[in-house]
This record gives structure tokens, sequence and C-alpha cells, in this order.
């Protein structure tokens, strides 16, 4: 997987973010893979060997959470 520059992440989000809800970009998450709480500005996206994009965990590669492994922390 090849990681891609995003220089509008807030368009990147509202165009891509795959679920009903999306979070800004200043708002703190839990990535259940990593067990780390991130700011959602600061993902990272991916492109697969099918051309799938993939919104990541900030701390990818070594982490391989995606944005469905996101929760709201406690």
């Amino acid at each position: 997987m090849k990681e891609l520059i995003i220089t509008d992440k807030q368009k990147y989000l509202e165009e891509n973010y795959p679920f009903i809800g999306i979070p800004e970009l200043t708002e703190k998450m839990l990535c259940i893979h990593c067990e780390k709480i991130i700011t959602v500005g600061d993902y990272k996206v991916f492109k697969g060997n099918g051309g799938f994009e993939y919104i990541c965990c900030p701390n990818a590669p070594e982490c391989s959470g995606t944005v469905i492994d996101w929760m709201e922390p406690d």
C-alpha cells in the first residue's frame, strides 16, 4: 500500500467518511488496534493494490487500524 498525501483533510473526510456523523478534525478518538487516543485530523490515507483508499490511524503503518476501528474514548 502507498500513502497518499491529502492537502484538504476536511474535504477528503467529508467525501470519503463511510459512516453517518462525520467527526471534527479536532475530535479525539480511541483506535482499538493500537489502543491510543488519536486526533481525527491526523489520519493517514493509504491506497491499496486494488485502488481502494483506506482512512487509517495516524500511527499507521505500525498500527493497522482504519476508521472502522475508531471509537469515542470513555
